[in-house]
């Protein structure tokens, strides 16, 4: 069977390159410029079983992207991929994908040993993603009216919204919640976008994030 792969950049040349190494080993590739355009397409009944997808998008960034496939499509495997970070393939904290693909270093023997091996794992792995709720990726809202900066959290339960109180900036990870109206416990990801760039980019992240990510606390 020929696996379907998503690649997901806003530069051309990347998605380009990639689609070519991709269909060239065998793959059937379809391309998407951010995402929201990746989104579109996932409303076809063929989806994809892998995607690849950038991190610093205009529009949707990936992180945000990320953040949707795993709580609707916990069966399509997810590989980030930037230039902005220095930890070789790990995946970043606050990151969630099943691996990372560093523009920096990694070539493309990596990157098709990595597909391989998510593409051949795939079944465990959907499994594990549905045992856990994924978690919610947040834009910080602003300030309440004595200037203390807010997020505002939807229960992926009861669908009720509620607001928590920033404590601790440059968090890069998954935190959690207790919702205020039911026993669920929400986890989520307050956006770190804007201070995740590659290094030389020209790329600013369209987010409403003004600083970085936080740790929060019930108002």
């Amino acid at each position: 069977m020929q696996h379907h792969i998503l690649v997901v950049d806003d530069e051309r040349s990347v998605r380009e390159s990639q689609a070519a190494l991709l269909r060239g080993s065998g793959y059937s590739v379809s391309i998407a410029e951010h995402g929201l355009d990746a989104l579109l397409q996932l409303k076809n009944p063929d989806l994809p079983d892998l995607v690849i997808s950038d991190l610093n998008m205009p529009f949707m960034s990936g992180f945000e992207l990320l953040s949707v496939l795993r709580r609707r499509f916990p069966q399509i495997s997810v590989i980030a991929s930037s230039g902005a970070y220095l930890n070789g393939d790990a995946i970043p904290g606050g990151v969630i994908a099943d691996a990372f693909h560093s523009k920096n270093g990694s070539g493309p023997a990596v990157l098709l040993k990595t597909i391989a091996q998510l593409l051949d794992t795939s079944a465990r792995r959907n499994t594990e993603h549905q045992r856990q709720s994924a978690p919610v990726w947040i834009p910080r809202n602003g300030k309440d009216s004595k200037g203390v900066p807010f997020i505002v959290v939807t229960c992926t339960n009861c669908l009720r919204s509620f607001s928590l109180s920033v404590l601790h900036e440059n968090l890069q990870e998954v935190q959690e919640a207790a919702c205020l109206f039911c026993p669920e416990t929400v986890r989520y990801v307050v956006d770190f976008s804007r201070d995740v760039n590659s290094p030389g980019s020209s790329k600013t992240p369209k987010t409403d994030c003004d600083t970085g990510p936080v740790r929060s606390e019930q108002l």
